[in-house]
């Protein structure tokens, strides 16, 4: 740090550093995170705070969980990187492992869940012209309005948000968007075209704000892509791995999908790592040189990865969130009794989210996570309006209370 800076903090230092030097392509609420600890960040001024965002559901195991550093640091002292051009010895054992957990043939690793995304769409088009029989370049994939996997040109092809697609055209052909939470509308779209070859969805939209589609839409999504032979694609980068209650945000109502997209908390948050698994139908259509990343099943992501899913199911950390997001939706209803600040609250297990009230001149829900910044607890506005809260999932009841007491003292002084 510089003389010039001395009276200054050194979060002001370092968000000064980024400002100068980095690209200006993200918002961030004004904290600067040093270290963290299971449900706890602390900053480079001391502070501790409650991590209510989980790096947007990728430290479902708790920040710097010590079986998965551990696994990561063994791996590291042997081997990180081979490419795909030769075999190692890792690969294998990650590959059964995750594809006996989901119960499908196989498994394509990637490194991002947009990777994810790009690979699905791409499985899913060659599919369409070797196994549902499409002509050639008239393969079409549906989206929904309100979704959100990426930010690359195929992901903000699919999207209906400004802020994601304005000034990158031209977009890529051969989508299509319907309403989210609407059968009968995604019933008709598939009617009316042969050639659609997959339905690409949310079991809970995200970044729209943790939007819950009513009981029965997952199942109805299933029966309809069985019925129009259209391959459902279930992007569970951000609901799956037991952020909902369940491993998948789908096994609440019991449904498969044909292919399930995988990331985030898939390495515990300690690097990215993802994964696109189907069935032999769907994925021996792409070949060798066809697709692939050179870190994609790097032999670190994979023994990362293996001991993630682990420590998840051994440390029943479903049930937890199931448990956790009953307590912290039940407080904030009560919360609710008391102001009309809140407008309403929405989730499933330990993925929530609260809608804020126009307020004081303007301010929105940004306002009020820097407020709760200021009270010791991280969280982050979507659309203006919508706060999402989603702690890891190692969090207590105690902890979860806690949390909430400073949810209602920051909401009521407001």
């Amino acid at each position: 740090m510089t003389s010039n800076n001395i009276n200054s903090s050194k979060s002001d230092y370092f968000i000064a550093l980024e400002d100068q030097h980095g690209a200006h392509n993200y918002h961030p609420i004004p904290v600067v995170i040093e270290r963290a600890e299971g449900v706890f960040m602390y900053d480079v001024d001391g502070k501790m705070y409650f991590d209510f965002l989980s790096a947007y559901s990728a430290v479902n195991q708790g920040h710097c969980h010590p079986r998965i550093i551990n696994a990561m640091i063994n791996q590291a002292q042997k081997l990180t990187l081979t490419s795909r051009a030769f075999h190692n010895n890792i690969l294998g054992e990650y590959e059964q492992f995750i594809t006996n957990l989901f119960g499908y043939d196989k498994v394509l690793p990637m490194n991002t869940g947009v990777e994810g995304g790009e690979t699905a769409i791409k499985l899913a088009r060659r599919w369409g012209y070797d196994v549902k029989g499409i002509p050639e370049n008239k393969a079409e994939v549906i989206f929904v309005e309100g979704n959100f996997w990426g930010r690359t040109m195929a992901a903000i092809s699919s999207s209906n948000d400004p802020s994601s697609f304005q000034g990158f055209g031209p977009f890529m052909p051969g989508f299509k968007l319907v309403p989210y939470n609407d059968l009968a509308i995604l019933e008709e779209t598939f009617k009316a075209n042969p050639h659609i070859c997959a339905f690409m969805f949310e079991p809970i939209q995200g970044e729209a704000g943790v939007v819950v589609p009513h009981e029965g839409y997952l199942q109805g999504v299933r029966n309809l892509c069985t019925k129009y032979n259209v391959l459902m694609i279930a992007d569970e980068v951000q609901t799956g791995l037991c952020r909902t209650g369940k491993m998948l945000a789908c096994d609440h109502e019991n449904v498969k999908p044909d292919v399930l997209i995988l990331g985030k908390a898939l390495s515990g948050g300690t690097m990215p790592v993802a994964a696109v698994l189907a069935n032999n139908e769907v994925m021996l259509t792409i070949k060798p040189g066809e697709h692939g990343s050179t870190y994609g099943g790097n032999p670190l992501a994979c023994a990362v990865a293996i001991e993630a899913l682990k420590v998840l199911t051994e440390e029943g950390l479903a049930d937890n969130a199931e448990a956790m997001g009953i307590i912290f939706r039940e407080r904030i209803a009560e919360l609710m009794q008391q102001t009309n600040l809140v407008k309403l609250v929405r989730g499933r297990g330990l993925l929530n989210a609260i809608v804020i009230m126009p307020f004081g001149n303007g301010k929105t829900a940004y306002d009020v996570c820097l407020a709760l910044k200021d009270n010791l607890l991280l969280a982050k506005q979507t659309h203006g309006d919508i706060i999402r809260f989603a702690p890891p999932l190692t969090i207590t009841a105690a902890q979860m209370h806690a949390a909430c007491d400073i949810i209602d003292r920051v909401i009521l002084s407001l």
